[in-house]
């Protein structure tokens, strides 16, 4: 009786891991995404979003992300994988790197109501995108690349385009362009960080209450304030850094949708591709919406592609997981039947 249950939960555990199983997961989980967002990121006029959407949305992205992460490092820590364990490794480590950042991210925007120009959180996202850009750099050198012109044509348009996008939303600040003093007196977006950083001293200020965006906001601690004034300055550099990163994953999944285009493996790498672009939308969204959009709450619709990002590098992983054990269960009958033959 003991080694029927076993088996059963042995088969239940396999179903479970299955590929089908794990791609309609996968799936699952963005259609979801989509839904909350189309349906509760669209506020009234003058109204804030609750602290439950807020919570949300953090909850759909970290489910992606560490879903893709274990995935991918499973990928890594398998013999099998044709593609190299450490192009999913590199991977796998970059995408659970920017779940940890986050936590921090979040941790200051939800529970102190801080929207800081560099937080601990960025360290993170930094070594993130390092990873990922690693990994799939990796997965690049592994593939012999023989493209026609018309795909290198394609690969400059894409990587032009991405620069010239990347370059309209951080003028001027990312590139040393600076206002004079008497323009920076008078910005209406200092006026409007001063306004914000009294705002958020009278609402810790005992006695005062104030109602915002629904988010319950607490204390500020002194050693997070000291804190974000010393990172503070770091902030220009940080965004260049992430402008220059986003660029380098797209051009890198654009050469990646085109050397594995049409091959046994052309599956994964699609998903993987897709997530890179879904990255980049989505950063360059939240750029243009940090800038010019005042008073912004993270949770926006575009901002869904963060979580696209993490549901297609899963599927990724998956598929790559699934056609890499295939391959590997053909081999090894070929070889049986060569040795039986030659004996």
């Amino acid at each position: 009786m003991s080694t029927t249950s076993d088996k059963g939960k042995l088969g239940f555990f396999q179903s479970l891991l299955a590929t089908p199983t794990l791609v309609l997961v996968a799936v699952g989980w963005g259609v979801i995404a989509l839904l909350f967002f189309l349906l509760f990121s669209v506020t009234l006029p003058g109204e804030g979003r609750p602290a439950w959407y807020g919570i949300g949305t953090l909850i759909l992205e970290q489910m992606g992300f560490l879903l893709a992460g274990v995935l991918c490092l499973r990928n890594g820590f398998s013999n099998k994988i044709v593609s190299g364990r450490n192009v999913w490794l590199g991977i796998g480590i970059g995408l659970l790197s920017y779940f940890v950042g986050n936590l921090f991210f979040s941790w200051w925007e939800l529970y102190w109501g801080l929207s800081p120009t560099v937080s601990p959180g960025d360290l993170f996202y930094v070594i993130s995108y390092l990873c990922l850009a690693t990994g799939m750099i990796l997965a690049v050198r592994s593939r012999r690349l023989n493209l026609e012109l018309w795909q290198w044509g394609v690969v400059l348009g894409i990587a032009a385009t991405g620069i010239a996008i990347a370059a309209w939303l951080s003028y001027p600040f990312e590139f040393g362009v600076s206002s004079p003093p008497e323009a920076i007196e008078a910005s209406p977006a200092i006026e409007q960080v001063v306004g914000s950083e009294s705002m958020t001293d009278a609402a810790a200020a005992p006695g005062i209450e104030e109602e915002e965006s629904g988010l319950t906001e607490h204390p500020v601690p002194a050693w997070v304030k000291a804190m974000d004034r010393r990172l503070d300055p770091f902030g220009s550099a940080l965004n260049l850094t992430y402008v220059v990163l986003d660029i380098l994953l797209l051009i890198i999944a654009s050469v990646l949708l085109l050397a594995f285009w049409g091959g046994r493996f052309s599956q994964s790498w699609r998903m993987i591709a897709a997530a890179a672009f879904s990255l980049y939308i989505a950063d360059m969204w939240f750029k243009y919406a940090d800038k010019n959009i005042p008073d912004y709450e993270s949770g926006d619709l575009l901002e869904v592609f963060f979580t696209f990002t993490g549901v297609f590098f899963a599927i990724g992983a998956i598929l790559e997981y699934d056609v890499s054990t295939r391959a590997a269960k053909t081999s090894s009958r070929g070889g049986r039947r060569r040795r039986g033959g030659a004996s």
